[in-house]
């Protein structure tokens, strides 16, 4: 399944969260989170951040101004009721916009897992196609491969058959990935050009194929039973849906990930 809804920015969903969304908008990011769980997921997680935020500092309002800003005091050491007044404003609204920010910037702290995934497979294709003598650690031909980067991954992998794209498996080599170890299976075109499918463990909720594209190479990821796999190569988006869409459809075929057959391929692997 490839996503083409038009999209909502993250601005819009900030928005949204702090209720500040125009009324022409509400409707259509809300029909938006309906259809992306992995953005509904993220907005959850800042609303639950604001909610945290205000727990903690709600009762900060009701603490006693320190002596120096009592009303009566300033009154009577001689200056006027307005200037006391305005240092009590001013203290309001220090205090209401220190809350703010750090609401806000806890909505925006960190990327979310979907991202995380991305960004660490797009670092390790950018790092390794460039590799001339070395770009993979295991070579196809070696019938550990799989059986080893499946026992560290903790999924019973599989390496796509690419064939059909011209696209020769090289051999994969093992990463830190987003939550625990990564897997690399790298690919060569006959002209040359590299492709690779990444897989990781992944918090993100499970996701259609998406694309991504930066500088000249691109990706397609995707989450499907808390594994997250991209395929990265050159930026040409149809040929690249082309080849993740197979690759989806080969891993999805794949054996489960049973306990048994974990133990089976730990004792194979090296």
């Amino acid at each position: 399944m490839i996503d083409r809804d038009p999209p909502v920015s993250a601005d819009e969903l900030h928005a949204y969260v702090d209720g500040e969304i125009a009324a022409d908008r509400r409707k259509a990011v809300e029909d938006w989170l309906a259809a992306h769980p992995e953005d509904a997921a993220r907005v959850a997680d800042w609303r639950a951040q604001a909610e945290a935020i205000r727990a903690r500092y709600q009762g900060g309002g009701a603490e006693p101004a320190p002596a120096r800003f009592d009303i009566d005091r300033l009154a009577r050491s001689g200056r006027s009721w307005r200037t006391a007044a305005a240092a009590a404003a001013a203290i309001a609204f220090l205090a209401g916009a220190v809350a703010g920010w750090v609401a806000h910037s806890a909505s925006a702290a960190g990327p979310s897992p979907s991202d995380v995934l991305s960004s660490e497979a797009l670092s390790a294709h950018k790092l390794y196609i460039a590799e001339v003598r070395h770009p993979i650690e295991v070579r196809a031909a070696e019938q550990h491969l799989v059986p080893w980067l499946s026992r560290r991954v903790g999924a019973a992998l599989r390496a796509p058959d690419l064939e059909s794209f011209s696209l020769k498996l090289l051999g994969g080599r093992l990463l830190p990935g987003p939550i625990g170890p990564a897997a690399l299976f790298m690919y060569e075109s006959p002209t040359g050009e590299r492709y690779t499918f990444y897989c990781s463990k992944s918090q993100a909720p499970a996701t259609a194929l998406r694309y991504h594209a930066t500088d000249g190479i691109a990706a397609v990821q995707w989450v499907e039973s808390d594994i997250g796999f991209v395929v990265s190569g050159p930026a040409n988006r149809d040929q690249l849906l082309k080849i993740a869409q197979t690759a989806y459809e080969q891993m999805e075929s794949r054996p489960p990930s049973r306990s048994s057959e974990l133990q089976l391929i730990s004792r194979r692997g090296s």
